[in-house]
């Protein structure tokens, strides 16, 4: 592969300057300044083909007119079942996800190559748009085994009650919401059901997120009017930013190359796995050893598996593996190999899957106690006063700054 060496933010400008456009101000017309924005991208697909990919030296963020991602994203809206629109949140959000968390979009792109065929068939099974395959990055950042601090998990983030509304298990060694397939399953139905009630993929997705009952009263305070943008200042914060997140998400999947997201990681691809029905006991971490086959990649195939064990609670499961250890696995099976190894059949007690750790910084508030800020993170006050050398007896101070290592969001 080659690698370009002129800075994008270069090429830019002298296109735009060529055209006789400001990057601060653009003439009246909309023929003009859609005439703008091909000839933009235009340029970019030129100077990035393909075959190129940026390295050290160039930015890996690109910042566009306002009037380029209007454009962009009113294209991208005339494609879509749910109506794009920019404004001043969204362009928020595209912010925020292609500056602050640029390390995270690359993720999601890499993760997106596994999750997006299989969003697709359910949304397609259930007939719903396409591109709620995006709300899943909004929702976890593709993370099977997010856990957000009011408990949602999963891809599509169900909380404990709204699971068992879906019919979707939760016991001490299962969890479905963590399961890919059945937690999509159920976010359609789900969705299906947000739609019919409200007939506004804008406000299904804001129930979605805050709950049908919340809408509600917005639209009630609101004087029973229907428009999300509308009433959008009677909803929670957290509901205000969801959908112009959405629509975010939406413009920056669909223009990954113009952001220069790379993809970060490498994943097993969706066509190349196959799908076992098994019953428990069987340890996984065992499977791994006995497969000569990463217990990481096992993990990752199979959240809904949290504790890398499956029971023997009368159920059976789906084991998902690659075409290859999947072969294997029944050859092993039917010739009585895995009876030999009793390892495979017991329960080892392992360390609960958590998401990468990411250092923060928590300024200390008056009346904290190291106990509500070990709380409030899911650590100890051993790990506190680890993490930042302190001793036993250290009393923490108004405006202290303490490092927190914490894998919430």
């Amino acid at each position: 592969m080659k690698k370009c060496g002129i800075p994008v933010e270069f090429i830019l400008l002298i296109v735009l300057a060529l055209q006789g456009f400001s990057v601060q101000a653009f003439p009246d017309g909309e023929k003009k300044a859609a005439r703008m924005v091909y000839s933009v991208d235009s340029a970019l697909n030129a100077f990035l083909p393909q075959n190129v990919v940026c390295g050290k030296g160039i930015s890996d963020t690109l910042m566009y007119p306002d009037e380029v991602y209007r454009v962009r994203i009113e294209n991208l809206s005339g494609s879509m079942m749910i109506p794009l629109v920019y404004n001043e949140h969204v362009k928020k959000y595209i912010d925020a996800y292609s500056l602050q968390n640029k390390t995270k979009l690359n993720r999601i792109a890499a993760l997106s190559k596994y999750y997006f065929p299989l969003f697709e068939e359910y949304l397609s099974k259930y007939n719903l748009p396409v591109e709620l395959k995006y709300l899943a990055a909004v929702e976890s950042a593709l993370d099977a085994n997010a856990i957000s601090v009011s408990g949602a998990t999963g891809l599509w983030q169900f909380i404990k009650p709204t699971a068992d509304l879906m019919g979707l298990r939760v016991t001490s060694f299962i969890d479905e919401r963590r399961d890919p397939f059945l937690a999509t399953d159920a976010a359609c139905r789900y969705l299906e059901y947000l739609y019919r009630t409200f007939g506004d993929w804008h406000l299904a997705l804001a129930a979605y997120n805050g709950g049908p009952g919340a809408v509600k009263k917005a639209i009630i305070r609101a004087g029973g009017n229907t428009d999300y943008w509308q009433i959008r200042p009677y909803m929670t914060t957290q509901m205000q930013n969801y959908v112009p997140a959405f629509i975010a998400m939406c413009y920056l999947m669909n223009y990954t190359r113009e952001h220069l997201i790379v993809e970060a990681g490498q994943n097993p691809s969706y066509y190349e796995v196959d799908t076992l029905h098994v019953s428990g006991p069987l340890n996984l971490v065992s499977l791994a050893a006995e497969l000569d086959y990463p217990i990481e990649d096992i993990r990752f195939l199979n959240p809904v598996f949290f504790r890398n064990y499956i029971p023997d609670d009368g159920y059976t499961y789906s084991l998902v593996l690659p075409h290859s250890k999947a072969t294997a696995f029944l050859v092993k099976q039917t010739g009585g190999e895995f009876a030999k190894n009793a390892d495979l059949f017991e329960y080892t007690k392992e360390p609960l899957q958590s998401q990468t750790a990411q250092k923060k910084i928590h300024l200390v508030e008056k009346g904290e106690t190291l106990h509500r800020i070990a709380i409030t993170y899911g650590c100890t006050v051993e790990d506190i006063l680890k993490w930042n050398g302190l001793p036993a007896t250290h009393q923490l101070l108004y405006g202290e700054k303490l490092l927190i290592q914490t894998t919430q969001p």
